[in-house]
């Protein structure tokens, strides 16, 4: 495989895959993604190319069509080993066949054999699937076409015969460009689109500003992940789409009935939002393979993974609530433990665990993150401290599914918190386990910060979230609702859930209505919402909707079917029953195309070669970071809070010492002070930040109000002296004091 890479680097004339042309539509919160991809066999013999690529883990393949000279062949899904057989028949028969498989290990990495071509010959292959956006912080919506795929790491001891192979070549030398265009329509007008590359101008398709049309600026070579972010106006309001039956599939099958999609998205009242839980046994489980040793991204004064997380780390530390329990587990091939077991937060474990954070290096090897997991879970959980897992890791492990399967059968004792760092992380592996155990999951790539994103995941952890939530459909009684989606456990600030349900009955030619009554509790006050929709389906909207049902169903299904570890059929009959009659990709189905020309038996060998796919795999830069003030101010800040009056302190405000104490007013305690001047700085110069440090400055308004004494008075003049010391204009209601 390192010899084919090698030739395809220096030959770069050899190598068959051409251009991508990605069209992508979009409805409110889902999209359809099609790409087509041109091959040309520039050899004297024969071809095989062989295309490993990712897709989003929540995707859902669902057509797959191939176009030899003039001839179009549409492929259709069959169970795998049967579709594997199909296309080793046709290539030995001299035929043209395509072959495009979901890989055994991760529901993410797809396969895509291109068979026989012809000395010469050029083909094409169009390749759709469906997808959900993912809700950002900021209320945006984003669609991810992943162009890495790192190498897999594969367990020793897992008895598979190693991953899907995976040739890769160094990003920026890719040797096949991108075009993209995007066709949005929403319910809500759309306010902008953004994205990671270069965009053309948006281009509004009416006067209402609900459809419009956006593309990639020319020349864009796919050598990262393109990322498009999508805001639309009153986007927390929940909607209900319904999509028409196929007219071809039978009435009562899941193609043959319309089917709903609810999304919900619910708002959070500001007093929740303020009431923050001193409580939880936080864990922080941190890959240290020798991976994590790759820079974050390939710009310049990029940090390397490793000490990206030990900054996020010390965060994370400051700002724990006074009265929690926490550990720190790093894991490789094998893991270590800070402490025996989970210690309670106090100056003296926050100071220890800080120190050995510091000592923490990428050097335990390959990702095994089962082993850890086993042990976490292991240990009992402490009474009136729920547990709370965060997990960082660049996600290349073999035994996904194993590691999922772990998680859901612990996941009433713990929610888990998932970080992907740098581009090619699973997103199988990070978004399952948060999905599984109740958590939120979170992607690092490119210039972001690993910091806002996982002081976000804080904020979830430590504020009340949707529970007890239940949903019920008010329809027509000759009008069954049969639910696609497993039940909704939890939805967190900012988040969005989305439920696809079939619609079985004499839909058309009943009243044109139905409702749907979703109550939730949060902080425990309960909610009740009702919304109504139309069971006359809008417009024929391209199957979106019932291909997404179909996805989930398999999914769900998919996981029973481990479960039962085959031992109860059934689960596995299901699924490809429901693969072939939807058109999706599953684990168990693959999609073959076959040509039947007029080829001749083949003679002799057929050459087979590996398309890569750009790796980010290349060693960190070794030029050392210069130290952020930002970073220093919170390595300074007490356990309970407070800052003291010290050296270091008056460094990061660019002071002398004595410049700092000076003005102190006198009634006023040197610790009251030192904590104002800190708030005092980050709010006059480090609002940009304020993800980063909301909760530690929190932490450090409660320590100042409880300080006994002339409190009121005294702080407003330390305020204020503050101010012209640092030169700012910080109001002190803007402290919360």
């Amino acid at each position: 495989q390192h010899h084919v890479v090698g030739m395809l680097c220096c030959r770069r004339d050899w190598l068959p895959l051409k251009s991508i042309a990605v069209e992508v539509s979009v409805q409110g919160h889902v999209a359809t993604v099609s790409s087509t991809l041109q091959y040309e066999n520039q050899e004297q013999s024969p071809l095989e190319a062989i295309f490993v690529f990712p897709l989003p883990g929540e995707a859902a393949v669902c057509r797959f069509s191939a176009k030899i000279g003039q001839t179009e062949v549409v492929a259709e899904v069959q169970e795998k080993q049967k579709a594997q057989e199909q296309y080793d028949d046709a290539l030995s028969s001299g035929q043209q066949a395509f072959l495009l498989e979901e890989s055994d290990e991760s529901p993410d990495v797809f396969k895509l054999s291109v068979g026989s071509l012809p000395p010469g010959e050029k083909a094409s292959v169009s390749l759709d699937y469906v997808t959900e956006l993912a809700v950002q912080a900021d209320d945006g919506l984003r669609l991810c076409l992943p162009a890495v795929l790192n190498p897999r790491y594969q367990p020793q001891d897992s008895g598979s015969g190693g991953s899907a192979q995976v040739s890769s070549v160094p990003a920026g030398s890719v040797p096949y460009s991108l075009s993209l265009s995007a066709h949005v329509s929403s319910p809500h007008p759309i306010s902008r689109v953004e994205s990671n590359c270069p965009l053309d101008p948006l281009n509004y398709l009416n006067t209402e500003k609900t459809q419009a049309t956006v593309s990639l600026a020319a020349g864009h070579q796919f050598d990262r992940d393109v990322e498009l972010l999508l805001y639309y106006q009153d986007t927390h309001q929940p909607t209900a789409i319904v999509e028409a039956a196929q007219a071809s599939a039978k009435p009562g099958s899941l193609m043959g009935d319309p089917v709903v999609m609810l999304s919900l998205y619910p708002e959070f009242p500001k007093d929740v939002m303020s009431s923050m839980t001193s409580h939880g046994e936080f864990l922080f489980v941190v890959d240290r393979s020798g991976s994590m040793e790759c820079p974050m991204h390939l710009g310049s004064g990029s940090l390397d993974r490793i000490s990206s997380a030990r900054e996020t780390l010390l965060l994370l530390l400051k700002s724990l609530p006074m009265g929690c329990y926490f550990n720190i587990i790093g894991f490789g091939s094998s893991y270590e433990s800070f402490f025996p077991k989970s210690v309670e937060y106090s100056q003296k474990t926050m100071d220890e665990a800080l120190q050995m954070v510091k000592e923490m290096r990428a050097d335990l090897g390959g990702t095994e993150i089962l082993q850890p997991l086993k042990h976490i879970y292991s240990q009992p959980c402490l009474p009136d401290q729920p547990r709370q897992l965060f997990l960082f890791t660049d996600g290349e492990v073999g035994n996904t599914k194993e590691v999922l399967d772990l998680v859901k059968t612990n996941a009433g004792s713990h929610r888990c918190f998932s970080f992907g760092i740098g581009e090619g992380a699973s997103t199988a592996l990070i978004s399952g386990v948060a999905k599984q155990a109740r958590g939120h999951a979170q992607f690092i790539t490119g210039q972001d910060r690993m910091q806002p994103k996982v002081m976000q995941s804080l904020r979830f952890a430590l504020q009340p979230a949707v529970v007890d939530i239940s949903v019920k459909w008010n329809v027509p009684k000759e009008v069954s609702v049969t639910l696609l989606s497993p039940p909704i456990r939890v939805i967190f600030q900012g988040q969005r859930a989305l439920l696809y349900a079939q619609l079985t009955g004499e839909v058309r030619t009943l009243p044109s209505t139905g409702s749907v009554t979703v109550k939730y509790s949060l902080a425990k006050q309960p909610v009740e919402n009702q919304l109504s929709f139309s069971l006359k389906p809008a417009e024929d909207t391209g199957m979106t909707v019932h291909r997404l049902g179909a996805r989930t169903l398999i999914q769900s299904l998919e996981v029973e079917e481990r479960e039962q570890d085959g031992e109860k059929e059934g689960a596995k009959e299901k699924v490809i029953e429901l693969s072939v009659q939807s058109g999706v990709s599953s684990a168990f189905t693959a999609f073959i195309a076959v040509h039947k020309g007029d080829g001749e038996a083949l003679q002799g060998q057929l050459l087979r070669r590996h398309v890569p796919t750009p790796n980010f795999d290349s060693p960190a830069p070794t030029s050392k970071p210069v130290r952020d003030p930002l970073l220093q101010l919170i390595s300074l800040q007490k356990a309970s809070g407070s800052w003291v009056l010290e050296a270091a302190l008056a460094e990061v405000l660019v002071k002398t010492e004595e410049e700092v104490s000076k003005p102190k007013p006198a009634q006023v305690d040197q610790e009251v002070w030192a904590t104002v001047l800190a708030l005092v700085w980050l709010y006059g110069f480090k609002m940009e930040a304020q993800e980063e440090w909301q909760f530690l400055a929190m932490k450090a308004v409660s320590w100042i109000q409880a300080q006994k004494g002339s409190y009121m008075a005294s702080v407003s003049e330390c305020v204020q002296a503050g101010n012209t010391l640092l030169g700012c204009q910080v109001q002190k209601d803007t402290l919360g004091l």
